[in-house]
Parts: C-alpha cells; sequence; structure tokens
C-alpha cells in the first residue's frame, strides 16, 4: 500500500568491502526505482570513461608490419602484438599522458609482463606471457604508452604517430567488470525499499573503489550546469567512515599498555597511534631504533590480543581510511 509522501527518502549506507582489484559496493536504502537510475548511469561510466593506459604504436627492429615475422622469436608480430595488449602498464609520472619506452633482450629468453616495468612504467600484470626468444637472438623494440578512456581504433591513432611506428588498437579502460544488482530491503517494517549491490573488478591500474569514486565524482560533473541556474544544493557526499571493528586503531598506543622501554621506543620514532603499527607491519617494526627483539614480540602480543597480526596486511580501503583518520588525529593535536 502506497503512502502520501512529501519527501524523497535519502541513502545514507554505504558499505565498502576490497579485495585485491575486485570491490563489493553496497548502497542503501532507495525507493523503489531509484536503484537501477543511479546505479545503471554508474556502471556506464565505469565501463566508458575510467582512465587508464595502453600501448598506441610499436617499432619493432627489422619489422616493417603488423603482419611480418620476427627473426629468432616464437610468435609472429600479431601474436606479439596481441599479447602486449594483455601487458597492463601504468606511467608512473602521472602528470605525463604519454611516454615512449625502449627494450632490449637477448635470448634465450620466456618474456613476460614483469620484464618491462622501468623508471618511467610500472606493470600491473606482472605474469602476462608475451612472447619466445630463441638462442643468439636479440629483439628491440619500443612502445608509446598513453592515458585514455574507453577504447581507440588503430586507424584513428595512425595519422599521430610517426611513419616508423605500427599503430595498435587502444583499450585504455581499467574496468574488467562492473555488475550491478538491485535487492528489496526493510526500512522500519516497510518492504518497498532497495539496495545497490555493485561488483567491481580492475586490472590493477586502479583501485576499484577509487575508480567508483571516480566515476561518482564525473557524474557529479555534468550536472554542474544545474547548479549554476537553480541554486542546486548537494547535500549527500560519497565518503566512507571506518568500521567500528577497526576503530580501535586510532587509539594512542597507551592503550596497549607497554612495558616502559618498548613505549619509549615507540614515542622516540614518533609513532603514537595503534594503527601505525598495524600499517607498517612487523619488518619496519623491528627497524625502530633501539627496539629490540624481546619490545617487538611484546608489540606483536598486544596487537594479536586485540585481533591485528602485523603480518597480515589490512585491506586495501581499511588502509586508507587508517591513514586519513590518523593524519586527521595527529593535525588536531
Amino acid at each position: 500500500m502506497n503512502k502520501i509522501k512529501t519527501k524523497l527518502l535519502v541513502p545514507n549506507k554505504l558499505d565498502v568491502d576490497v579485495e585485491g582489484n575486485k570491490a563489493k559496493v553496497e548502497v542503501y536504502p532507495f525507493e523503489r526505482g531509484y536503484g537501477i537510475t543511479l546505479a545503471h548511469p554508474i556502471r556506464r561510466v565505469l565501463l566508458a570513461s575510467t582512465v587508464g593506459y595502453a600501448p598506441v604504436a610499436i617499432k619493432i627492429d627489422g619489422v616493417a608490419h603488423e603482419f611480418d615475422s620476427i627473426k629468432g622469436v616464437l610468435e609472429d608480430v600479431a601474436t606479439f602484438i596481441i599479447n602486449l595488449k594483455n601487458v597492463r602498464f601504468r606511467i608512473k609520472d602521472e602528470t605525463l599522458d604519454e611516454v615512449e619506452v625502449s627494450y632490449n633482450f637477448v635470448g634465450p629468453k620466456e618474456l613476460y609482463g614483469k620484464d618491462l616495468t622501468n623508471d618511467k612504467v610500472e606493470v600491473v600484470t606482472q605474469e602476462a606471457y608475451i612472447a619466445t626468444l630463441n638462442e643468439d637472438v636479440t629483439l628491440n623494440f619500443s612502445l608509446i604508452i598513453k592515458k585514455g578512456m574507453g577504447f581507440v581504433a588503430s586507424e584513428n591513432i595512425r595519422d599521430s604517430i610517426s611513419e616508423d611506428y605500427i599503430a595498435l588498437d587502444a583499450f585504455f579502460s581499467p574496468i574488467k567488470s562492473a555488475v550491478y544488482e538491485i535487492e528489496n530491503i526493510l526500512v522500519e517494517d516497510e518492504t518497498d525499499f532497495e539496495k545497490v549491490v555493485f561488483t567491481i573488478e580492475t586490472d590493477g591500474q586502479i583501485a576499484p573503489d577509487d575508480a567508483l569514486k571516480d566515476a561518482v565524482n564525473k557524474l557529479f560533473s555534468q550536472f554542474a550546469i544545474f547548479t549554476e541556474k537553480f541554486d542546486v544544493v548537494q547535500n549527500v557526499e560519497f565518503e566512507e567512515k571506518l568500521e567500528d571493528s577497526y576503530k580501535v586503531l586510532t587509539d594512542t598506543i597507551e592503550s596497549l599498555n607497554l612495558r616502559s622501554r618498548s613505549f619509549n621506543c615507540l614515542n622516540n620514532a614518533s609513532i603514537k597511534y595503534i594503527g601505525e603499527l598495524v600499517l607498517m607491519g612487523s619488518n619496519e617494526i623491528a627497524k625502530i631504533k633501539n627496539l629490540g627483539k624481546k619490545s617487538l614480540d611484546e608489540i606483536t602480543e598486544k596487537l594479536e590480543s586485540i585481533g591485528f597480526n602485523v603480518n597480515e596486511p589490512l585491506p586495501e580501503n581499511v588502509k586508507k581510511l587508517v591513514k586519513k583518520e590518523i593524519e586527521k588525529l595527529k593535525e588536531e593535536s
């Protein structure tokens, strides 16, 4: 039975769970029909407009065109290029939209993505297979890697590169999968409300939760023109909060009740909060000046007693939130 309403319910719950390059995000509660109104455009922006990096051109010594072969290499040029497209790059200098990188490899060797990391680019698909080089073979090639969105065909790239390069189809999107489900939920004994559950997976160029934030910001920017003409007020913020189970990480190290020697070592190293220790991990804690094995063991035991193993890293989204909270606390103190 529909009730008379004068105001829409505004979603106020956001749950984010990140594991590696996958994220599950739940947003709720929505009025009926509003779940898909929000979810579909966000998914569309994720898939089409998330910025990524891709090789757009290649130059191989001794190769004239993409249908050629490479002396001493198991793969022909076409297969070599297909394998390269499975390698996902990231330009290290975020101020650059384009870099040119050159490589030299001597056989015998199996070439993988990890072999292409250098001072200009990072490869996030380390184990992606590229080619096999026979003995006494030298393979020299160069790539032009650009930042972009979506898909750009090689014919739209050819005019912007030099003649000695072969243009490549460029698939920039770092989003491997973006799907959503609409679930019914209960709000004050009423079942006529919805929850949106996003499942997002990236190739590693960008964290999945950051990709979602970026998509939401892009959608907000598309509505900005309305704020100029109609004084539209945005009163809802896309902000994650630290779950209760992790809030102890923002407590000071005094609450661990450490021995004086252990506490003083941490204090002298300007470590004030429990979260700083958990973020460091045992190897970094062990490097603290004058901190002996006995103190390290004590700190480890104390952290385990409150549910944190220093050898098990926190989820990426929790790391970001803990760092943010601790920075805020330090600014206020």
